[in-house]
């Protein structure tokens, strides 16, 4: 069990006292007068006020910036598709979709970033997925894909036995083929030309990404960069594994399985069975997390399973209650975090704090400590 460490953290009965914010400097308050009247707004509202006019002014995203935003990535997708149509007419590729939190209204503070699955067409016959509890890494989210009947259906049967190792689907092979075709082949000067908007691949990124500039006019004159993560992905039975290696490391056959479909279809469904509010407390949370630099190791999946582990026992999630759902999951991170493990909603056996150090356990926990008396602090 893996225990928060930090001397500064507070104790349980220091918990009970108030926790004062730091007043800020006189010549900084004279030197800042809007900095000071925002201060002095907040402390003649209640939290209540406070939490939903943070969600009116610095969460959510206005329709057209996501509108925008979509339509772009949609007209890099055809452009991209039609490229490996032309290139490799042979590959059997689904037709490239948009994915992500910006097509789930589901992002935060501003439209920056979005995914682009690319879905990969393999014979169910030929091709098995292992799960990743019986792989040799025992990790319950790394997974295989296995070659089968190799004895009747010999190598070359299937377009992708040419990304083969050791009788596995190779998730870098496929990514390498996908990255030389996509980021070197592609003239990205003309597609920018095109777009009206600058679009260059991000090198030297174990990912394939792509950076965008001027998505929007403000977007340009400000600088502001739009990423697309482009995925290669599988789908076989129930499962989806998609080539992450910016997650699986240098493991050349190893495929991720996500679970974020599951579980932002989960919460939909939740919410439209008794209008609840858990996307809206979850889109919080992440703009919280965004904003406040001692929390950004927090993201969305973290933040999802705590609401989702929480509706199995809260059945409150009316308007009314948007606060105190708020606050509720603030404690319940502090609960997971004391434990060094929060388990993964759809597969017990994942725990979504494996990767995070007692140093990072210990900063986490102590601003959310923080939190728990001052709440406000999280609004600033």
């Amino acid at each position: 069990m893996l225990l928060l460490s930090r001397n500064t953290f507070l104790c349980l009965a220091e918990l009970s006292q108030p926790i004062p914010l730091p007043s800020p400097e006189p010549q900084r308050c004279n030197a800042d007068p809007p900095q000071r009247r925002k201060r002095m707004d907040l402390c003649v509202m209640t939290f209540v006020d406070r939490l939903q006019q943070y969600y009116r002014t610095r969460v959510c995203l206005s329709g057209e910036e996501v509108s925008v935003a979509q339509q772009r990535v949609l007209d890099i997708a055809t452009e991209i598709q039609a490229f490996l149509h032309s290139k490799h007419p042979g590959m059997p590729l689904g037709d490239m979709t948009l994915a992500g939190s910006l097509l789930d209204n589901l992002q935060v503070v501003k439209a920056d970033h979005a995914c682009l699955i690319v879905p990969l067409q393999l014979e169910s016959s030929l091709w098995t997925p292992i799960a990743g509890e019986d792989t040799f890494l025992g990790h319950p989210q790394y997974c295989m894909v296995r070659r089968e009947n190799l004895e009747y259906f010999p190598r070359g049967r299937s377009y992708w036995d040419r990304h083969l190792l050791a009788g596995y689907l190779s998730s870098r092979l496929v990514s390498e083929q996908l990255g030389k075709t996509v980021m070197e082949s592609m003239n990205w000067p003309s597609l920018t030309g095109t777009l009206e908007c600058e679009v260059r691949p991000v090198l030297g990124s174990p990912e394939l990404k792509l950076e965008i500039q001027g998505l929007t006019q403000s977007s340009y004159d400000s600088g502001e960069r739009f990423y697309i993560t482009v995925l290669p992905t599988v789908r076989l039975g129930e499962m989806t594994l998609m080539a992450q290696p910016e997650i699986t490391g240098s493991f050349d056959y190893i495929w991720y399985q996500s679970l974020y479909t599951s579980e932002t279809a989960r919460l939909a469904e939740l919410d439209k069975a008794d209008s609840g509010v858990r996307r809206k407390c979850l889109k919080t949370l992440k703009a919280v997390c965004c904003n406040c630099p001692s929390l950004r190791k927090l993201n969305a999946s973290h933040l999802s399973n705590v609401i989702l582990h929480m509706s199995e026992n809260e059945t409150d999630w009316t308007e009314s209650a948007f606060a105190d759902r708020f606050l509720q999951a603030i404690t319940e991170l502090i609960g997971y975090l004391e434990t060094g493990i929060l388990p993964s909603y759809f597969k017990s056996n994942v725990n979504l704090f494996q990767g995070f150090t007692e140093d990072d356990i210990d900063e986490l926990g102590f601003m959310l400590y923080c939190a728990v008396t001052e709440p406000e602090i999280l609004l600033i």
